[in-house]
């Protein structure tokens, strides 16, 4: 049994190697991010494993990998990226990794929150344009912040953010004890709320769950932000409140399209700020992400 990491960037190749026991399974580590789903029968060859980090693998490409039993997916979003219902049923088994990146994601969406609040993005491109703008922000403390799903990155945003003297509401299925956080229903928390942050997986359930709807029911004024996946909320709806203003702001590290086409609506709305998909890019959460995938090919061929 071998195992193809098919899609490394130079820096987790790197880590892979460095983390990887004289006594693995074989690995063989396929260094190119921008690799294509239709070439990826050819570089698996036969494998047992494949580890993707953010290739499409549709069905019909898998059924052409002769021998493919496991995908280890580079994080909790895979199905953003393959129909893990439809491998199962080819005997294709698809593992996530949960938990690696929870504070490098909590940071990301706190700093992303205060660029929005004080309109940071906007005033660097008017700057470099030659125009000195000033712009009035949202002072965040004493503000309201609602999280949508709380597992561990809602937790450490719930941390950060209440050391800097903001309230914590929180909706999930399960309310769940934590220091500080106040469980609400979802009308509640979107009512109530200066910034609703989202954290839900995406799945058949939660898909477009910020409907046009609740982005109405909103708190006019608003700040939202996204650093899950972009299919829970309604693009259309969001930008039409963005235009309107009845958001203030959208910060956005998900997108429907990745990477995002330079014509995106959301490119030219002055109330948006953009990051590429990078919430969870640090040294730290890669180590964390490199030691779970290899982690989990230990398990599996020790299984098999």
């Amino acid at each position: 049994m071998h195992a193809v990491f098919v899609d490394a960037s130079e820096t987790l190749a790197m880590i892979m190697e460095a983390q990887a026991l004289p006594d693995d399974q074989p690995m063989v580590i396929h260094r190119d991010p921008d690799v294509t789903p239709e070439e990826l029968p050819g570089v698996l060859a036969g494998a047992a494993i494949a580890i993707i980090d953010h290739t499409y693998l549709p069905t019909a490409i898998a059924r052409q990998c002769v021998g493919l039993k496991h995908v280890v997916f580079l994080g909790t979003g895979a199905r953003s990226y393959m129909n893990i219902e439809e491998l199962a049923e080819l005997g294709i088994e698809v593992h996530l990794i949960r938990g690696y990146g929870d504070t490098a994601v909590a940071e990301a969406t706190i700093a992303l929150m205060w660029a929005a609040a004080r309109n940071l993005a906007l005033m660097d491109r008017e700057m470099r344009a030659g125009q000195w703008l000033r712009e009035d922000g949202m002072q965040l403390t004493g503000k309201t912040l609602g999280l949508v799903g709380f597992g561990g990155i809602a937790a450490e945003v719930a941390r950060i953010a209440h050391g800097s003297g903001m309230n914590v509401i929180a909706w999930n299925r399960t309310p769940k004890p934590a220091p500080d956080v106040t469980f609400v229903d979802i009308d509640t928390l979107l009512r109530d709320s200066h910034v609703v942050s989202l954290h839900l997986l995406l799945n058949d359930e939660t898909r477009g769950f910020l409907s046009r709807e609740r982005i109405g029911a909103m708190r006019p004024g608003a700040i939202l932000v996204n650093t899950a996946r972009a299919g829970l909320t309604d693009e259309a709806a969001m930008i039409e409140a963005l235009q309107s203003g009845h958001l203030r702001h959208a910060a956005l590290d998900v997108f429907e399209i990745e990477p995002l086409p330079a014509d995106h609506p959301l490119t030219t709305l002055p109330n948006v700020t953009l990051s590429a998909h990078s919430a969870f890019r640090t040294p730290e959460a890669s180590e964390n992400l490199i030691a779970a995938s290899l982690a989990h090919c230990r398990r599996i061929a020790k299984a098999d």
